[in-house]
């Protein structure tokens, strides 16, 4: 897929406030400081579309992005962030939630997890409530550009294999580097691919 307008259409906290349009969505969502608003940046090719902070915590509201004038691109709070009060937190679960329980635009999730350490539980867990609520997602493993080939393919082993100890196969996952922009055909390819059977079963 080849981004040809990629434009920032609306921050919000509430679900009802998103966007009108019926045009499919997919969310961005992960810990704090797993590099979400870097990955939005290349898969985009905007340096700035997407606001990069070394704080995590940055992301604190439901943000649309306009791909192609046919698709949403959603970022998303990160969960797991530590420097914000208990009552802040409370508030972006909530609309995070909410989100993911009413937005019926949403075709699909990607989950972002930092490739260069362990499986961490909050992910694992949210990854799990995901399941639950049979919202369809996959992962996007980031900052591949920090190990060497070896140690991505035993960190992604390890993942997998702690997985399947839940789940009865692993989801669909994308090994990415926002610096090399290893990965972005494979992500866009597909989200192209997802809209092209969107766009055939609304013809029917």
């Amino acid at each position: 897929m080849l981004i040809k307008t990629a434009e920032f259409v609306m921050s919000n906290s509430e679900v009802a406030k998103c966007p009108k349009d019926v045009l499919p969505e997919y969310a961005f969502i992960g810990r704090s400081n797993v590099g979400k608003s870097s990955l939005i940046n290349m898969l985009t090719n905007h340096k700035n579309l997407a606001k990069t902070s070394g704080r995590p915590g940055k992301t604190q509201l439901i943000n649309h992005f306009l791909i192609n004038k046919n698709w949403f691109l959603v970022d998303l709070p990160g969960y797991g962030y530590a420097k914000v009060s208990k009552t802040a937190k409370k508030k972006f679960q909530k609309f995070i939630t909410d989100y993911f329980e009413k937005r019926q635009q949403l075709v699909a999730a990607f989950v972002l997890v930092d490739i260069r350490h362990e499986p961490q539980k909050i992910d694992l867990e949210f990854m799990e409530w995901m399941g639950v609520n049979a919202i369809p997602f996959s992962i996007i493993f980031t900052k591949a550009d920090k190990l060497k080939p070896k140690a991505i393919e035993r960190n992604v082993e390890a993942y997998t294999q702690e997985l399947l100890k839940t789940w009865e196969e692993t989801p669909t996952y994308f090994i990415t580097s926002s610096t090399s922009s290893v990965g972005r055909d494979e992500v866009l390819q597909n989200i192209d691919i997802t809209n092209q059977e969107i766009n055939k079963l609304r013809q029917n």
